[in-house]
């Protein structure tokens, strides 16, 4: 699962924090290179928050904003039925979500990964602002499993580089 650790990488990837950048790009290719420091042009203001059920960070971009859940693991596939508490924190992010209409990102880091570690996925959630419903048929949702849990596949998601230039061309 997500420590502290990589919820502070997310966050300074997303705020353009230089030193972090070069970081989490050593492995990657020129490309991805290229699209992660076109975060450089419009960071996010990026804050961590604090929930019994979980909102990592709270990531803020003109007229686009993101409440982010951070997950991490070796394995390339989370399932969320493995742990109860991961079916309540989603459960709660969707109704929240739905509710006050905003898009809850989920960021998937894998471990021991070469190249963009990071993979972005987003829920189906109703009542949202035109930008953020463009934004949101981009993204890959969370899957769910034969016996209706919910689950992400690293492989499947945005890479984040992909993500961070796509927004650059939303804003404009």
């Amino acid at each position: 699962m997500a420590t502290g650790k990589y919820e502070r990488e997310l966050k300074g990837i997303l705020s353009a924090e230089k030193e972090t950048l070069e970081k989490v790009t050593k492995t990657c290719s020129e490309d991805e290179i290229e699209q992660y420091h076109s975060v450089t042009d419009i960071p996010f203001m990026v804050v961590r928050a604090a929930g019994s059920l979980g909102i990592d960070l709270i990531a803020i971009r003109g007229e686009l904003s993101f409440p982010i859940e951070v997950k991490s693991s070796k394995e390339d596939v989370l399932y969320f039925s493995d742990k109860e508490r991961l079916t309540e924190q989603v459960e709660w992010i969707e109704e929240e979500c739905s509710n006050s209409g905003v898009l809850p990102l989920y960021a998937f880091r894998l471990k021991g990964q070469r190249g963009d570690k990071w993979s972005i996925f987003t829920m189906d959630i109703s009542n949202l602002s035109k930008k953020h419903r463009v934004v949101q048929r981009k993204i890959p949702t969370l899957e769910e499993t034969t016996h209706g849990n919910y689950k992400i596949s690293w492989e499947k998601g945005m890479p984040l580089n992909r993500f961070v230039s796509y927004l650059r061309y939303i804003l404009k």
